[in-house]
């Protein structure tokens, strides 16, 4: 997590140095309208776009991976209850735990 976020400073921090470097005045020009912008403000919007998309696109697969995580702690608190009810029907007692004092 801390890589990612040093690798979005750094792009954030490149991106702003171009968008500086480039305050030219524009036409922004869409369908049928148009309008006078700072550069500055068009790539910096541009930048915005691309972070909020990649977020969005990256939603579906983190829904995914929550939901397989909690199906798998269920499978793992019913398996747990399972070998607990099958160590108690046996009558053997329980061996210790593994690095436990002797």
């Amino acid at each position: 997590m801390k890589a990612v976020l040093l690798v979005l400073v750094v792009l954030l921090a490149l991106v702003a140095a171009f968008a500086v470097q480039n305050p030219g005045v524009i036409v922004v020009r869409f369908l049928t309208f148009s309008g006078y912008t700072s550069l500055l403000v068009v790539i910096v919007a541009a930048f915005a776009a691309g972070v909020v998309s990649a977020g969005l696109a990256g939603l579906p697969g983190y829904f995914r991976r929550r939901s397989e995580a909690g199906a798998a702690a269920r499978r793992i608190r019913d398996l747990e209850t399972e070998v607990g009810d099958l160590k108690g029907k046996s009558g053997m007692p329980t061996p210790p735990a593994p690095g436990g004092a002797p």
